[in-house]
């Protein structure tokens, strides 16, 4: 939010332009600025982190989730606060607050990041939203091809 607020400081910033995107932390983070930046027109999140961590600890072992479940296996009585208290963190929640014009990715083999809590933010999110499928993928995405539908994206949205 802080990057934003900055860019938008300077008279070369077109306020009406404002885009934001990120892979895997970065796609979480993403998605968190745009649910709490009104200005923020198109969020671009590939292979977001940060998403549905319930669902993630229930379907993966990968970590960083197995903290997670180590500590409610040795907490057990602490499960539903530590899933009430991961709420404030988690990208369907602040995908829910969004309106900019979205895309996202997602990799149907990805364990860093399983396709189910990505689907989850998307599902959530409030804006316009498209999604590409990686369906041979793993956590590295769509890598250059993604990159070349973000440009269509917004070349589609901000003609040149």
């Amino acid at each position: 939010m802080r990057a934003v607020e900055t860019a938008l400081s300077h008279p070369a910033i077109d306020p009406d332009r404002i885009a934001v995107s990120g892979g895997s932390q970065g796609g979480g983070i993403s998605i968190a600025v745009a649910g709490l930046e009104p200005r923020v027109k198109v969020a671009m999140p590939d292979v977001p982190f940060l998403c549905h961590f319930q669902r993630a600890t229930q379907i993966t072992d990968t970590h960083p989730y197995q903290e997670i479940v180590v500590f409610c296996k040795a907490q057990r009585d602490q499960i539903e606060t530590v899933f009430n208290t991961l709420k404030y963190f988690d990208g369907m929640n602040f995908a829910a607050r969004s309106n900019a014009q979205a895309l996202f990715s997602v990799s149907l083999m990805d364990e860093i990041c399983p396709p189910s809590t990505v689907f989850a933010a998307y599902n959530y999110y409030a804006g316009p939203k498209k999604i590409k499928v990686w369906q041979f993928n793993k956590h590295e995405g769509g890598e250059g091809f993604q990159v070349l539908e973000k440009v269509r994206f917004l070349g589609g949205i901000w003609p040149v």
